[in-house]
């Protein structure tokens, strides 16, 4: 994994999508405005990066530092269902985390209504894969190939 560097340069930090409309493989980090301006184009999206906006806030709170970003958000698709993310659970303070990025009932529901999107803690396992979320996001479940998603460093963000 590599990180880009703070110095601040008028080029795109987020790669173009590739042909097959993903990101190419890597873990891609990006300011939350580098993100906003990349995907937020449509009103749809812009109502699912509030969300987002929402769900980082209360997770920096907790002191989540990191949060990979995932599903077809982070597609050239038009119009994403919603996006899917992964947090670091290292630093977070228990009873500061918002109980709703816990709740995996009925398929994520209330993190759904609530955020608009669905969590899952980054290093626990998904269950069809036996891989961690932070590996799982980063293969595309069409075709088994290796993608990219972006991250977020919250330690450094203003949200």
């Amino acid at each position: 994994m590599t990180r880009r560097s703070t110095q601040r340069y008028n080029c795109v930090v987020i790669p173009q999508f590739g042909q097959n409309g993903l990101l190419p493989p890597g873990t891609h980090w990006a300011t939350w405005q580098e993100i906003i301006d990349r995907f937020g184009g449509t009103p749809h999206r812009q109502a699912l990066l509030s969300g987002l906006r929402g769900a980082l806030s209360a997770l920096k709170k907790a002191g989540c530092t990191r949060v990979y970003i995932d599903g077809s958000f982070v597609t050239a698709k038009q119009i994403p269902a919603d996006y899917d993310a992964c947090w670091d659970a290292i630093g977070i303070k228990r009873g500061l985390l918002d109980p709703v990025f816990l709740d995996f009932r009925n398929r994520r529901a209330a993190q759904k209504v609530k955020y608009l999107g669905e969590f899952f803690p980054a290093r626990w396992t998904e269950s069809g894969s036996g891989k961690t979320w932070l590996e799982f996001f980063r293969v595309d479940r069409v075709t088994g190939d290796q993608k990219g998603i972006v991250a977020i460093d919250l330690g450094r963000e203003a949200i």
